[in-house]
């Protein structure tokens, strides 16, 4: 199996977490990433440390609180496949937060470095900006959770669905080189759902030389590892995919290169996410 796929487990912790991502599981410096199934009735609760998070409720409601906030019965979706925005909550460094689930939870949780820049607050539904990206089958639907544009110090957050047949991150493209203001150096991690969940994506990562170059058929609850490299994705016909981007590096912005023997798809402005 490719280093580049980390799997859930078979059965939720005694805390709920079915996957983990640390930085020093992944051999890089910025990005974590957890997700948690919380059964009705079942908290958690977690110091964010030297770390920033953004909470957001994949599917399910629940009670959110830090340390000098609480947000009460929020989360609307009961599966990210109903393609509105989700609840989320974010929490800076130095802080703390509890959540109970009212329901079901799937509850992803993103992890950056964090500066103490920013207050705790929630991201309701109405604050995540929605957009139809592409066109033919190049098409999907992104829904902006944490942009560059909203107050974070280090995580950029965002949902994409694809719809089957369709590609995504596509024209290829990579933020692997600290060269601003052509190109940021953006570690990323991908966290996958399908529909029906039998379905699996399709993900390549390579480098320009070839020193990198993985093709990944991804499945329903895993991940996927970007620490440099194009990274493209396909959704086979009959399978809807979903996927969530957790995003940092030095600099919070989001500049990409696209791969020169395929920027020819893109129309201008460019934008492949």
């Amino acid at each position: 199996m490719s280093e580049l796929i980390v799997k859930p487990v078979q059965a939720p912790g005694a805390d709920g977490s079915v996957l983990s991502i640390t930085p020093q599981s992944a051999g890089w410096e910025y990005v974590g990433f957890e997700v948690f199934k919380l059964a009705p009735g079942q908290s958690l609760h977690r110091e964010t440390g030297d770390q920033e998070a953004c909470l957001v409720l994949l599917s399910g409601k629940a009670d959110v609180s830090t340390s000098t906030r609480s947000w009460d019965n929020i989360g609307e979706r009961m599966s990210v496949f109903e393609k509105i925005p989700p609840y989320s909550v974010y929490v800076p460094n130095g802080d703390s937060w509890n959540i109970t689930a009212l329901t079901e939870l799937e509850l992803a949780v993103c992890l950056a470095p964090g500066k103490g820049g920013h207050e705790a607050r929630l991201i309701s539904p109405d604050q995540v900006s929605v957009e139809n990206r592409g066109n033919g089958n190049m098409a999907r639907l992104v829904q902006n959770i944490l942009p560059e544009t909203e107050p974070a110090d280090s995580l950029l957050v965002v949902e994409v669905f694809t719809p089957g047949g369709h590609w995504s991150s596509y024209p290829p493209h990579k933020h692997d080189r600290d060269f601003l203001p052509e190109e940021s150096f953006l570690e990323e991690t991908y966290y996958y759902r399908t529909n029906p969940s039998q379905g699996f994506a399709v993900q390549r990562v390579y480098t320009d030389d070839r020193s990198l170059d993985e093709t990944l058929a991804v499945a329903d609850g895993e991940a996927v590892l970007v620490p440099k490299g194009y990274h493209p994705v396909s959704a086979p016909p009959g399978y809807d995919v979903y996927y969530l981007n957790v995003m940092a590096g030095p600099t919070r912005i989001w500049k990409f290169y696209n791969d020169p023997a395929h920027a020819w798809l893109m129309p201008s402005p460019a934008v492949p996410r």
